[in-house]
């Protein structure tokens, strides 16, 4: 087996698997003689020095981070806006809204408040940098601009720049380049430790490295963070399923973003939710990282004595604007020449919180002391080396310089195939049934109490004029129990897992496609077992029509519409923004499908304005063929009319006749289904990719 590098680095040569595992161990950075010589012959200029970086490992990093391979993070200038209430103004027409989904182009803006005001400053190679500052100071909004990662309804401003080693670059590059750990855990709460890890491995690190180096990294990923006793334990939610404490999913999802030992590593309150403990075990993985030339940015909330002395460089904010950068024995100097120096046997990080905070009843004195202190640091020498550090990205380059892709990463970003995403997103999917039994059971167990209850009731039925309704009626029980059976079973796959698909998507793990194959085809054995148990016991209780082939057409229908209705969930869970909404939403949209299924209204009889709309219901297809399949091959004599002067159809084709059905659309009726089975579930697809694009 032959694994073939991008053509993109100039040589198309074929490595084994078992190169390749050596490449990736955690013993590559050992002797690296040759890798060294090659990038001393590419590195000239700063870009490139950004072209040729390459993952090396996966592992653990025993040595120092080359020299050519260290990044050097710079931003200037970000200004970030909040967007404006449309309160009382005109909305836009749907057709601006739509096209503001589909194309990538951002929507005007009308500036509400300024969140981050001309924020310069540098994260270099080898330093761990902490953004600190009070509550609403800009902290998190100022490490989603330089992750690119900014909310819908946030923006910021054209002229800023952000760079690596002087290179700007935009979202893509720099996502290839650096791992994010948001504040927000999200997970999914039926998979194990381990299980989540492989999943993230699988999906993150290169195409070309084997799946045992791959899960040796995961293994290797579980000690260093102290994962190991709760590996096997599923993660679960807080409130509902009981699983790993709030520390041990802190440190979780640290994990999940350091499988790949990315050479940027951005934090968003790593320790927070963690006790003093843990929280100093994580920042010494941040700090070991740190010092074999890695570059950390990290934001922490009034951290302790012991975890300030851990940092190498602090970045102050205060009502959006850079109150200080530089080292900590630096900002000692700096807010002693201000006349607030620190008092002795004082944590650091409390007062100078407590100095760039606003206090109650004394806005207008603290936004003064702040205006001051982030006046006096803006005319530093410290934030003159800052900027003059910052300005040189862009400069003395003739032409804009386009990086050449990480390897390992696709063209899309992606750094998996098209099959392994499907292919792992469909392993977790597939898990996430088998991890809860009951709600298996509990759904067959359901499913045959209804069924058994329609038999007992409709238990058998005679040819007669009573029969007849009878039959008619019970028919058309299996297509509402179906319908509103697997409607509310998967009304809220999409919905519930919205915020962990969003989060997964902007980081490049998979595509949409690839996300809803998965979800969808792991749960296709449940939606094929719930009809057969179903129609396997009502149909001999209540007295169908006898024949093996009749019983299997009928199961057959009930299965194309029981997959149909689920379609038909899936369109609303995707649609629909929270689980209350997709509730809400799905009854009221039924019931007019409902109505148009030939039971309460003759087909004849259908207005021509909503004649359309019955064209969209399976309840019609559905009746007609189950009408056909039962009374089509009975003939003249068999019904038994016995009362007088009471209208009694004599045969099956008289009963198809008053409900205006024929026997020669009985195939159109099996390929509607089927149609609006692909029809419903494309327009899934399409609200979920919708979705997707309007968070990007």
């Amino acid at each position: 087996m032959t694994i073939n590098t991008d053509d993109q680095y100039g040589d198309a040569e074929s490595k084994t698997t078992i190169s390749s595992s050596r490449r990736y161990s955690s013993s590559s950075y050992q002797d690296q003689s040759m890798d060294d010589a090659l990038n001393t012959t590419l590195t000239n200029d700063k870009a490139t020095l950004i072209q040729v970086w390459k993952p090396k490992s996966y592992g653990s990093v025993k040595g120092q981070i080359p020299q050519c391979e260290r990044l050097t993070y710079t931003w200037k200038e970000i200004d970030v806006f909040g967007e404006a209430p449309t309160d009382g103004k005109p909305r836009e027409p749907l057709c601006t809204r739509l096209r503001n989904c589909c194309t990538r182009q951002r929507k005007d803006f009308n500036p509400r408040k300024h969140l981050l005001k001309n924020v310069t400053g540098v994260a270099k190679s080898g330093e761990l940098l902490a953004v600190m500052g009070s509550s609403g100071a800009g902290k998190t909004t100022l490490l989603n601009a330089l992750a690119f990662r900014s909310p819908p309804g946030v923006k910021i401003s054209p002229n800023a720049v952000r760079a690596l080693n002087g290179v700007p670059v935009n979202a893509e590059q720099l996502r290839a380049r650096c791992a994010y750990v948001q504040q927000d855990d999200l997970f999914i709460p039926s998979l194990t430790t381990r299980e989540h890890l492989l999943f993230q491995a699988m999906l993150r690190m290169g195409r070309d490295v084997p799946a045992s180096v791959k899960q040796h990294r995961v293994q290797e990923v579980l000690q260093e963070l102290s994962l190991v006793k709760c590996a096997d334990t599923i993660i679960g939610a807080p409130g509902r399923i009981k699983g790993l404490s709030g520390g041990e999913r802190k440190r979780l999802a640290f994990a999940s973003e350091t499988l790949t030992d990315p050479h940027l590593l951005l934090c968003d309150e790593p320790t927070s939710g963690l006790d003093s403990f843990m929280a100093h075990s994580v920042l010494q993985v941040l700090k070991g990282m740190a010092m074999k030339g890695k570059t950390i940015i990290l934001t922490i909330h009034q951290p302790s004595s012991e975890l300030y002395c851990l940092f190498d460089k602090i970045l102050l904010v205060a009502e959006g604007r850079v109150a200080f950068l530089g080292s900590p024995y630096q900002s000692a100097e700096f807010f002693s020449q201000l006349g607030i120096p620190c008092p002795p046997n004082y944590n650091p990080a409390d007062f100078y919180v407590q100095m760039l905070a606003i206090a109650p009843a004394k806005e207008a004195e603290c936004r003064d002391m702040i205006k001051k202190i982030c006046d006096s640091f803006a005319v530093s020498p410290i934030a003159r080396e800052v900027l003059e550090t910052a300005s040189v990205a862009g400069k003395g380059m003739d032409e804009p310089y386009m990086l050449q892709q990480v390897e390992g990463v696709g063209s899309t970003g992606y750094r998996s195939s098209w099959w392994t995403q499907f292919y792992c997103i469909l392993w977790r999917s597939w898990l996430s049934v088998l991890k809860d039994p009951m709600l298996v059971k509990v759904r067959l167990l359901q499913t045959a109490m209804v069924a058994i209850l329609i038999g007992s009731i409709y238990f058998g039925q005679v040819l007669d004029q009573d029969g007849v309704m009878n039959i008619n009626g019970s028919l058309f029980l299996f297509l509402t129990n179906m319908t509103f059976q697997n409607v509310f079973a998967v009304i809220n796959v999409f919905s519930a897992e919205l915020p962990v698909f969003l989060r997964e998507k902007r980081s490049r793990l998979y595509r949409v496609d690839t996300y809803f194959l998965g979800k969808t085809i792991a749960e296709l054995p449940l939606f094929i077992a719930v009809p057969f148990v179903f129609t396997s016991i009502t149909y001999p209780m209540i007295g169908l029509r006898t024949g093996a082939t009749h019983y299997l057409t009928t199961l057959f229908i009930v299965t194309l519409v029981a997959n149909v209705s689920t379609s038909f969930g899936y369109l609303i869970s995707c649609a629909s923004s929270s689980i209350s909404m997709a509730l809400s939403v799905g009854p009221p949209v039924v019931i007019p499908f409902l109505i148009f299924g030939g039971f309460f209204l003759n087909s004849a009889s259908v207005p021509a304005y909503f004649k359309y709309l019955s064209y969209l219901s399976w309840f019609r297809y559905a009746n007609e063929a189950l009408l056909i399949n039962q009374w089509s091959t009975v003939v003249d004599g068999e019904i038994a009319c016995t009362r007088a002067n009471v209208t009694c159809p004599r045969s099956g084709e008289i009963i198809l006749e008053t409900f205006n059905f024929r026997v020669e659309d009985f195939a159109l009726d099996i390929a509607c289904l089927f149609a609006l089975i692909v029809l419903f579930r494309l327009g899934a697809l399409l609200c979920l990719w919708l979705r997707s694009r309007s968070k990007e």
